[in-house]
């Protein structure tokens, strides 16, 4: 019976399926909110069809998240079965991301052998990228899934001349659609190439089946859509992040256009950064002001010692920078969204930075895939990849291509223009690079078997070093992408793999004059040597920890994973990217992530105050284990960021509210989604959120809302003061003007209304020290939860 199994099945899949299982699952239970922005729309879809439906956000129905719901019904029905938590919502990922491992297996294995599906599935499973956002509750994992799905479909019904395997092949790109819009496009090149090259038939009868496919597709594709937008806009939530209220322009504009241009509008604008070290005034990224006004970085900056803004708003920064200081002093420890340690510091885009771009996603460029901001993602394998299509479409003449050559042709199809639009897209996170990981897997393993036999044929002539040509190019690229990190990891790894490649190089040489034994295990070896530095980099989040919000993979400077939560030195707090930024002066405040808002300083502004009160000493280098802990904490905090995690629910503010209520619907309504997510994910609480992912879409007005407390269905509204307004200054205006503010002694923790306090009197302080440009006058960060909140009592009489 085991014999019998064993024939079956195949022994090293079950085992890389595993690893993939262990890569993206392990340790996911200790992740409380995974990213908070789509746990907390998960908690409002558990609450009723009309939420589920739409995508909602919040409780009320009032704003959607910002992608298609699909994903998110998913991620439902699991936190339904299993109940509301970080891991179940995690979970469709982390199988997708397996499933997508068995898929390329299958995939590759009719044309290619088992070998190569092996080491295809092996490439997939390592792929740091994958193994990184497969352990969230981002979307991109589902994606490619659902992609290798609809490959899977068109590769049969090419193969069995099956009509409704390949209109199934292109639903499936619609249903991936309805996941992430037009990123799900990306791979239609290659299927529509493919079928023209591979399908039977004349051109009439394929014209006309491409047709019908492509009807299909983008039917599916903007069913949801259009069934929405058919909806009168008062009967539905708004569409979080667009301009127009409309789906289509969600799918089309933010999530489509914008992705490649970078620009993004009043309501996906990005985020204001006040400056670290003391500075007056703030760094604002490009669309942070309404409307989408950008500008240069200002002032002057050597590598390595940040940008100091000398100059008026709007003066360029060496390198092309991509921020505007209007004045002040930058943080000075390196690139402050990301990169490699060592490479270059500075702004984004500045003198000598490898971040550049917007998230630390490089300089735009055909060597973009190649710079440090991106190269260990997925980038590993490329150098083999291509080698082997050299190979692979070695002999390729137009009456006599081969399935071998369609197949590789399909995952070039799809390498290609998606490796194109990286390499010039203006806004990315590095988390979509898990589009380029099923093409290079497929290369890899196909690839190599392709080399190995070329190597092997005694009459191969030039073809025949390719493969240890493909090695030892891919060992150089890849102790490119570790050197960097030596400081962290240690030399060890960049040597050994550099030193891997020579030798084995050396070895397959010494073979193929020699003829010698075990030319088939030393070829082995060095592809099972060229995934020791992915698959590394694979294990980083769950050795380091990472961040659920921004996922990345690899190591940083010291030691913390790029995106970071996680500190390994005193003193040093983890930016976006994975550049550190020290502690401020006296006086000064703590720098502000993408996304997230100032840590609450002290009286004096020495440095940050502890939950609970505590201060940390002036000199980081005097902190406890115990104060470092409780720091990290402050990062580790639902696997992400500062302002990027959800704060714990305040036992003491549900218990207030319980007892308060009226008979009102809701628990009460906050101006951000990140106050509401711990009430609506660990209290299950009904909450009204005012505004959506950026903090501007414009959700209420003073009517809407005049509406929703005379309705009974709300009267206590949480509003932070100083941080984001949630639905602008009219809606807030109107709640002050209308509502009585509940003494916090009544309502708050002692702690955390001491902390607050702290943090409001340097907020104080900052403002009155630059009245020119007070660090809350732009416009506020989107999903800070810092600084002070006020809850007031709305009646209406």
């Amino acid at each position: 019976m085991a014999t019998k199994w064993r024939s079956r099945v195949d022994v090293w899949l079950v085992l890389t399926a595993l690893l993939a299982a262990f890569l993206n699952g392990y340790n996911i239970w200790n992740d409380a909110y995974a990213n908070s922005y789509y746990t907390t729309a998960v908690a409002s879809m558990l609450e009723n069809f009309h939420n589920f439906f739409y995508g909602s956000l919040d409780s009320a129905g009032s704003v959607t998240v910002d992608k298609p719901p699909l994903t998110f019904w998913i991620q439902t029905i699991s936190a339904w079965l299993f109940g509301l938590h970080g891991w179940s919502v995690i979970l469709p990922q982390a199988l997708a991301g397996v499933g997508s491992v068995l898929l390329l297996y299958i995939l590759v294995k009719p044309t290619f052998g088992v070998m190569a599906a092996r080491l295809s599935a092996l490439a997939m499973a390592c792929t740091p990228i994958a193994a990184a956002v497969s352990r969230t509750n981002n979307i991109d994992s589902m994606l490619v899934f659902a992609l290798l799905v609809g490959t899977w479909l068109l590769f049969k019904g090419i193969r069995n001349q099956s009509v409704w395997s390949v209109l199934g092949a292109f639903a499936m790109i619609g249903v991936a659609f309805n996941m992430k819009m037009l990123q799900a496009y990306m791979v239609a090149p290659a299927f529509y190439l493919f079928y023209l090259a591979a399908a039977k038939g004349n051109w009439q009868r394929k014209i006309g089946m491409l047709a019908a496919s492509t009807v299909l597709m983008l039917g599916i594709s903007v069913s949801w859509a259009v069934v929405v937008d058919s909806i009168p806009a008062d009967q539905r939530p708004y569409i979080g992040s667009s301009e127009t209220n409309s789906v289509m322009e969600l799918a089309f504009g933010y999530n489509g256009i914008s992705r490649l241009t970078g620009e993004k509008g009043t309501n996906g604008g990005f985020v204001q950064m006040p400056l670290g070290g003391g500075a007056q005034g703030n760094i604002t990224a490009p669309g942070a002001v309404s409307g989408g006004t950008s500008g240069k970085a200002t002032g002057q900056g050597a590598p390595g010692q940040g940008v100091q803004g000398q100059g008026s708003p709007g003066q360029a920064a060496p390198g092309g920078g991509n921020v505007m200081a209007p004045s002040g002093t930058a943080p000075t420890s390196g690139p402050l969204f990301g990169g490699a340690p060592g490479a270059g510091e500075g702004f984004p885009g500045g003198k000598g930075g490898p971040a550049g771009g917007m998230f630390g996603t490089g300089e735009k460029g055909p060597l973009r895939l190649f710079q440090s901001a991106l190269s260990g993602q997925a980038s590993w394998l490329i150098p083999f990849a291509v080698l082997a299509s050299v190979a692979l479409l070695a002999g390729l003449r137009r009456r006599n291509m081969t399935q071998k050559h369609l197949e590789t042709a399909f995952w070039l199809g799809w390498l290609l223009p998606t490796g194109a639009f990286f390499s010039v897209a203006g806004f990315f996170h590095h988390y979509y690079l898990i589009m380029l990981a099923p093409p290079l897997a497929a290369l890899f393993g196909a690839g190599f078997t392709q080399l190995y036999a070329d190597y092997r044929d005694a009459d191969g002539g030039w073809k025949s070093w390719l493969l240890p040509s493909a090695v030892l190019l891919t060992a150089g690229f890849q102790w490119y992408i570790i050197h960097p990190f030596d400081d962290a990891i240690g030399a060890g790894w960049s040597i050994g793999i550099a030193l891997a490649g020579v030798l084995l190089t050396a070895a397959l040489a010494a073979y193929k004059f020699r003829q010698l034994p075990y030319v088939q295990g030393a070829a082995i070896t060095a592809a099972l040597a060229l995934l020791i530095g992915p698959l590394y980099w694979a294990a980083t989040p769950i050795a380091y920890g990472g961040s659920s919000m921004l996922p990345q993979a690899g190591p940083t400077g010291d030691g913390a994973p790029i995106g970071g939560n996680f500190m390994r030195q005193a003193g040093a707090l983890p930016a976006m990217g994975g550049a550190q930024m020290p502690l401020p002066p006296s006086g000064g405040e703590l720098p502000v992530l993408q996304g997230g808002t100032q840590l609450p300083l002290p009286s004096g502004g020495q440095a940050p105050v502890l939950p609970g009160g505590g201060q940390l000493p002036a000199n980081p280098a005097d902190m406890t284990p115990e104060q470092l802990k409780q720091l990290q904490n402050m990062f580790q905090h639902g696997g992400g960021m500062p302002g990027m995690n959800a704060p714990k629910a305040d036992p003491k503010l549900v218990s207030y509210l319980k007892e308060h209520n009226t008979g009102e619907k809701y628990l009460f309504a906050s101006s951000n989604y990140n106050t509401a997510a711990p009430y609506m994910i660990d209290e299950r609480a009904s909450v009204v959120i005012l505004s959506g992912f950026s903090g501007r879409d414009p959700v209420y007005n003073a009517e809407k809302l005049e509406k929703l407390v005379a309705s009974g269905k709300v009267k206590y509204f949480l509003i932070s003061e100083g941080g984001m307004p949630g639905g602008g200054s009219e809606v807030n205006d109107w709640i002050k003007a209308h509502g009585k503010a509940v003494p916090e002694s009544e309502w708050k923790t002692q702690d955390a209304a001491s902390s607050e306090k702290a943090n409001t009197t340097s907020a104080n302080q900052k403002t009155a020290a630059n009245q020119e440009t007070p660090a809350n006058s732009a416009l506020p960060s989107p999903m800070g939860t810092f600084g002070s909140e006020t809850l007031y009592e709305v009646t209406l009489n």
